[in-house]
């Protein structure tokens, strides 16, 4: 039996370049090499390698997180070549990576979601009407970033000043949330029609970062990442329910990440990432281990349902 010819594209143009690129080496390193022939492709510098090869291409593995690559471009420009991918295509990457329109997509499918304001870039801004609407503290992130790029957690008016001029410096768009304390929590959903929602993980930053931010997220040792989390039953199905609702909603395929807050007993979705970190501190590996998945065999799953989905298009 021949292997299939794996493309697999890490590396991009976004403020997530970096961890793409350990999520692209964690995942080849993981690969069957007895199934599969795998070329690693950065597209920042390698699109034409890639337009060259696609006729020898049977499966891209898309790894390309955050602007350019979770968004929904790289999955039109495979469309365009005709190489099928591994996960979601372009209208839902689109929709999820924008939190706007993913928060709306929430909402119309009954999804709980954390009261808003949305702002443009060079609209007037009064910081005083937004603590008022949604109190005195409040999350500042741009609408179109993951990673928690730019997102900061303000208490005041001057750190609401400042977490709105860092995140101008990233989008032109942005969202303003009531801040809500509660268990923060995320879960991996696999599937195409028939979902599979892995078990929950509670994230638990350490007391020294003020949320899972960008380091604590990629510092190895910096959270603590529990999984099965702690949560009563009736929570774990709750949260899992709404993980595999959003990932309906969004129409998304393969796979997906919904992170959550679970505050006085209800679930609130926060966003949903179409492509999840593969890095050794990710969260999916982890979801996948306590299920009793290795990553390779993980993988092997992730590809079977891309090649699958292909058959039914």
């Amino acid at each position: 039996m021949s292997k299939l010819n794996i493309a697999l594209l890490a590396g991009g143009w976004s403020g997530e370049r970096d961890v793409s690129l350990k999520s692209g080496e964690s995942v080849c390193r993981a690969l069957d090499k007895e199934k599969y022939e795998v070329k690693k492709y950065d597209p920042r510098d390698d699109l034409i390698a890639l337009i060259n090869d696609r006729k020898n291409i049977d499966l891209a593995f898309v790894l390309l997180h955050g602007k350019y690559g979770e968004d929904g471009c790289v999955q039109g420009f495979l469309d365009l070549l005709g190489i099928p991918f591994v996960g979601s295509g372009v209208l839902p990457s689109a929709m999820a990576l924008n939190k706007r329109v993913a928060k709306e997509m929430y909402k119309s499918a009954g999804l709980r979601v954390v009261e808003d304001v949305c702002l443009q870039k060079g609209q007037r801004v009064s910081v005083d009407a937004i603590r008022r609407r949604l109190g005195s503290s409040t999350v500042v992130k741009p609408v179109s970033e993951g990673s928690s790029l730019g997102v900061s957690i303000c208490h005041s008016k001057d750190e609401l000043l400042r977490g709105i001029e860092a995140a101008f410096q990233l989008d032109g768009e942005i969202l303003i949330e009531r801040y809500l304390q509660g268990r923060e929590v995320t879960c991996c959903v696999i599937g195409n029609r028939d979902l599979e929602a892995l078990p929950l993980i509670e994230i638990l930053p350490n007391p020294e970062y003020a949320f899972f931010d960008y380091k604590a997220k990629y510092t190895p040792g910096a959270t603590d990442e529990i999984c099965p989390a702690p949560t009563t039953k009736r929570e774990t199905e709750k949260a899992q329910a709404c993980a595999k609702e959003a990932h309906r909603v969004l129409q998304c395929r393969v796979w997906s990440r919904t992170d959550m807050i679970i505050h006085d007993g209800e679930v609130y979705i926060l966003e949903t990432n179409t492509i999840p970190g593969m890095t050794e501190t990710s969260l999916v590996p982890l979801a996948a281990r306590t299920a009793g998945l290795t990553f390779t065999q993980l993988l092997d799953k992730l590809i079977r349902l891309s090649l699958e989905e292909k058959r039914l298009k």
